[in-house]
């Protein structure tokens, strides 16, 4: 546990807000088996008998009779429920029903059931799915336990569960609620009735298809799609929901349709809180003429009248991102217990998918008070529906409060201390390590060898990397083009000696499963683009001359990816001849293709820092093969790089769309390319790398997606591969936190965490194996993920079962040669780039890499 985790738990318990609820991990048992829920919480209808009253309606409880069971049968059973009062308001997820089976002395149960539920005791709503169905299917018996999921779920304090059964036959339940507390304290809100949209002949509804409250041509006294717990996606005409209509995540409105220019929305909460902030998440998708709202004014409501004083607050809306995203309100720690606010339009639609409060309660959360005894069983909830709190509790409550922080903060220290710990211990394991794998990577192999075998068939897969499909949140920024001072400290690891018994028995428990700390901590470390200047030798040049580049003269083209620092787009430069004055090209006035790089509205400070010490570097890299950095945008947020970006795109969609000129293909109905032209590129990557490594840069995604190309078979290595969703099966997730190219990396790489110039050599031998092969097929395509994974460790085995790239049709064999040097074992035998280059430049000369020569000798 961190200490903002800590932090974090420290202000759930004084009650403060600092988030809207995920439905998704809010699925906890709220008491009825536990027995947080009291007895006198628990009421109902009617009974067969005291020994079937409602207490005894817990799931997987066998007490008195083992179940509710209402009266005899009659005319009313329908209208028969099991109550639950849960004392303040939940967010309920999922709900669990079970039977009466008493050790077998039971058999009844509910095969469908309706819930019905309450916010303060009075106003009932009938639970409906998203479809408009309020029949929950049931138990089969009267001993297994159904969990049901609530889609959409429920914001209450009262739930009913009401047994659907035939008049004549026995019903008995035993339920159990699951969600979390809600937090935000909001109770309903009433707005204007959401709108219908024509795009593309296709009818979008923006209404609120979920709300719980009257509905008209307004929406009062409810909660709905703004309080779900879930946004909208960047398309609004799309959802996370399989089967509802366009528009299903949102609610909007058309500007025609309110003379003011401004939506009006009201908000009550439970009672007096201390606001800090509102979140709204707004779709931005402009070019369908929807925009983030363009001001809100929010007015307050405390004791008895509404304040005068407003809170006004206009975003800062990026005009080239149409994402949509979340903009937090300040609030100014205003008191209130409704808010009411005015959202201006700044297009046509103005749209909503979830709106957020954070604030701290202005009395006592009453989930704080010890829970009321001697409540009758008889009595209904509604008659009580708030708990008032007793002023003195007052010095019990702060008491509990200071013990509460004294707790943490002695948590907090035994935390520190034991990191300490850790990271000494981890110091003395890693020269442990160290001495380990020295003594196993010594095996001794012949070089250049061509021997390729099949791995064993019945090896077990460990299933440790699993295969990344919905580009997200668990994208890690490209890597780019840098070097962690972290490498230095494993410099040591996978030393190679070439002494060893070649003949020595290794198994494959002997094999380093893969470096996962290793690998994670560097990610950690650069994947945000944090170049470390105390490690590489930083290219002439000076800080700070990069100009501001005005924002109103991006127009968007296309989104290239998402990455954990921000999006990737693809935009059309106006102006940009001023920009590019030193870099010996004349574009005239005519509008460029660019990417531009934006760093997240939320982003942290510490990823803010690492955006800048990237475009200070990045600023500084002056070479024909390495794509440049044009103009920044740092005075105002969000904060933008813009970079070159060439117009044939990137290599590999490039070459896919060619076919071998060698081969005889009809050039009338298919794009060609010769080899000549294939080794003029390749030559251009390795003189890119070359510029690179001679500043220790170390790049750690050579791939041919990641090198653009433009005119004239002209190329420049970028780092935009890892956010693309067009490369998303390149990359492979290790357990949640880190993602690999694996088929391009090294086997020290993979299985060391050890990432270096000779690592990259290894992917550049992989590359020119793309680029041969027209990329018409991934890397080890016969192998699955954890088959490549099997496969470095027989490179580390070293015990020629190594299974090695094909040489590709038509390939010479001294270019394959050349591939083949690229990945050999002992990573200080591979060529360097400077060496590489010159090889491919001989080449073009016609002096190297005939059909028949012999490269063995060469590095």
């Amino acid at each position: 546990m961190s200490i903002m985790q800590c932090s974090f738990i420290l202000l759930v318990f004084i009650g403060a807000v600092r988030s809207q609820v995920n439905p998704a991990t809010c699925r906890y048992p709220l008491g009825m088996t536990g027995g947080k829920i009291q007895d006198e919480d628990i009421s109902a209808s009617s009974q067969w008998s005291e020994s079937t009253a409602a207490r005894y309606g817990r799931l997987d409880f066998d007490d008195g009779d083992g179940a509710w069971c209402p009266e005899a049968n009659g005319p009313r059973r329908q209208m028969e429920f099991l109550q639950i009062d849960l004392r303040i308001l939940h967010f309920v997820t999922l709900v669990g029903t079970q039977g009466r089976h008493a050790d077998g002395a039971g058999n009844e149960f509910a095969q469908r059931y309706r819930i019905k539920y309450s916010r303060d005791g009075s106003r009932w709503v009938s639970w409906r799915d998203r479809k408009g169905s309020q029949i929950i299917e049931g138990n089969k018996n009267a001993y297994d336990i159904v969990l049901k999921d609530l889609e959409p779920p429920i914001i209450a304090r009262f739930v009913r569960f009401m047994p659907i059964t035939d008049p004549t036959a026995s019903v008995c339940m035993r339920v159990e609620l699951y969600g979390c507390e809600w937090l935000d304290g909001l109770v309903s809100y009433s707005s204007p009735a959401g709108e219908e949209m024509t795009i593309g002949g296709q009818q979008v509804y923006l209404n609120d298809s979920v709300y719980d409250g009257a509905m008209g041509y307004s929406m009062t006294e409810g909660l709905g799609q703004l309080t779900d717990g879930s946004w909208g996606l960047d398309d609004f005409t799309q959802s996370h929901v399989y089967g509802v209509w366009p528009g299903y995540d949102y609610v909007g409105w058309s500007n025609a349709s309110f003379s003011s220019g401004s939506v009006e929305m009201t908000f009550e909460f439970d009672r007096i809180r201390n606001f800090t902030s509102m979140k709204v998440h707004c779709n931005n998708m402009y070019t369908s003429g929807v925009r983030i709202f363009q001001k809100v004014v929010c007015y307050f409501h405390s004791e008895s009248d509404w304040e005068a004083r407003p809170v006004s607050f206009k975003p800062i809306v990026d005009v080239t991102s149409p994402s949509a995203r979340f903009v937090t309100v300040a609030l100014g720690n205003r008191m209130a217990n409704a808010i009411r606010c005015q959202f201006a339009f700044s297009d046509t639609w103005m749209m909503f998918s979830e709106i957020a409060f954070q604030s701290d309660t202005a009395v006592y959360n009453t989930s704080l008070v010890p829970t009321k005894r001697g409540h009758p069983t008889s009595t209904q909830p509604g008659l009580d529906p708030t708990h008032k709190t007793d002023d003195s509790n007052t010095r019990i409550l702060i008491g509990c409060l200071v013990a509460v922080i004294v707790i943490l903060l002695a948590i907090i220290i035994i935390i520190l201390w034991r990191q300490v710990w850790q990271k000494m211990l981890e110091k003395a394991s890693r020269r442990m390590l160290d001495d380990e794998l020295s003594s196993h990577l010594s095996g001794h192999r012949e070089p250049f060898s061509h021997r390729q075998s099949s791995l064993s068939s019945d090896s077990e897969s460990t299933g440790t990397y699993e295969r990344v499909f919905p580009l997200g949140f668990v994208y890690q920024e490209p890597s780019g083009l840098r070097k962690s001072p972290e490498f230095q400290a494993m410099e040591n690891l996978a030393v190679m000696s070439e002494s060893s018994d070649p003949h020595t028995s290794i198994t494959k428990d002997d094999v380093p499963p893969y470096a996962e700390t290793d690998v994670v901590r560097q990610q950690k470390a650069t994947s945000s683009h944090c170049y470390s200047i105390a490690t590489i030798s930083m290219p002439p040049g000076r800080d700070g001359a990069l100009e501001e580049f005005p924002r109103e003269k991006l127009t968007f083209k296309d989104k290239l990816g998402e990455g954990q620092f921000g999006e990737v787009h693809l935009c059309e430069a106006k102006g940009m001849k001023d920009f590019m004055k030193d870099n010996g090209s004349d574009i005239g006035d005519e509008p460029i293709l660019v990417a531009v790089k934006i760093l997240r509205e939320d982003a942290t400070k510490n990823a803010r820092n690492d955006f800048l010490k990237e475009i200070r570097i990045m600023s500084r890299l002056r070479d024909p093969n390495i794509i440049r950095l044009l103009a920044v945008c740092v005075e105002s947020d969000p904060l933008c790089m813009i970079t070159e970006y060439m117009e044939n795109g990137d290599l590999n969609q490039f070459l896919s769309r060619h076919k071998l000129e060698d081969l005889g293909q009809d050039p009338e109905h298919t794009a060609t390319i010769s080899y000549s032209v294939l080794i003029n590129m390749a030559a251009q990557i390795a003189s890119g790398m070359k510029y690179l490594s001679s500043l220790n840069f170390v790049h750690r995604d050579l791939a041919t997606r990641n090198c653009l190309v433009g005119t004239n078979y002209t190329i420049k290595i970028a780092d935009f591969g890892m956010s693309r969703n067009l490369y998303r099966g390149d990359y492979y997730l290790i357990q949640g936190r880190a993602v690999l190219p694996i088929r391009w990396m090294s086997w020290e790489s993979v299985l060391l965490g050890k990432f270096t110039m000779a690592s990259d050599v290894w992917a550049f031998g992989v590359t020119l194996w793309e680029m041969v092969t027209l990329c018409k097929e991934q890397p080890y395509s016969q192998l699955s993920d954890d088959r490549v994974i099997e496969n470095m460790g027989e490179f580390f085995r070293d015990q020629n079962k190594q299974v090695y790239l094909p040489k590709p049709l038509c390939c010479p064999d001294a270019l394959y040669s050349l591939m083949h040097s690229c990945w050999t074992r002992n990573a200080k035998e591979r060529p360097t780039f400077e060496q590489i280059h010159a090889a491919l430049l001989e080449c073009q000369a016609g002096n190297v890499l005939s059909d028949e020569s012999d490269t063995n000798t060469q590095f």
